[in-house]
């Protein structure tokens, strides 16, 4: 074997090695995200039961808060208190200082664009999504924006007309390098519209949705 043949074959088995490990590393987190979900919905059945929120595993520093629906993509997800890196590898996280999930206002939640919000990717004006509260109410939400954003101008109202859910997620779905500008924001509102809070909008800033 030459010299040539030697470079060509190193090059091809450094190639294998690094597609190999680049396809364990994506198939480590997508088995970390669904099993998180299966995880998830066992301590929200407790959280239902019980009333009082439930730590899916023992060392959690989150809970679940409240479940999404897509009927039309057959999603079904778990959403978590908190929106840091640690618990978006868990599953989708509520913004702090945002409307609580199925109430008056603006609730922002953010996820992985390659995991739990890869579905926004088909998401289309007037889908219907459902929100199940703690108290095992379930509010219907319409699609009604969707939007390319750079996230160092995305600010949202946290006061809204309707009681609105904002998903938001990077931009584009299919990049190889995670963490750029751009963000992809969906805002649904629920029916039938609340009362409009009295106090006027105010804005949330939104700069580190999905790591």
């Amino acid at each position: 074997m030459g010299r040539r043949d030697l470079v060509l074959s190193g090059a091809v088995a450094a190639l294998l090695v690094a597609g190999s490990a680049s396809f364990a590393s994506g198939a480590y987190l997508y088995g970390k995200a669904h099993v998180g979900q299966w995880l998830l919905h066992r301590a929200w059945a407790r959280t239902q039961a019980s009333g009082k929120p439930a730590r899916p595993w023992p060392w959690a520093d989150t809970q679940p808060i409240a479940r999404l629906l897509v009927p039309r993509q057959r999603v079904d997800l778990l959403v978590l208190a908190g929106a840091s890196g640690r618990t978006l590898a868990w599953g989708p996280g509520h913004l702090d200082g945002s409307a609580a999930i199925g109430w008056a206002g603006n609730a922002v939640v953010s996820a992985h664009r390659d995991t739990h919000f890869r579905f926004l990717a088909r998401v289309a004006i007037g889908d219907r999504l459902i929100v199940e509260r703690a108290d095992g109410r379930r509010l219907a939400y319409r699609v009604r924006e969707i939007a390319i954003v750079d996230s160092r101008d995305l600010a949202m109202l946290r006061d809204t007309e309707r009681p609105t859910l904002t998903l938001v997620t990077c931009y584009p779905f299919d990049a190889l390098v995670p963490g750029g500008p751009l963000r992809y924001v969906v805002t649904a509102e629920a029916d039938p519209p609340a009362a409009t809070n009295a106090e006027g909008p105010e804005r949330i800033h939104v700069s580190g949705a999905d790591q």
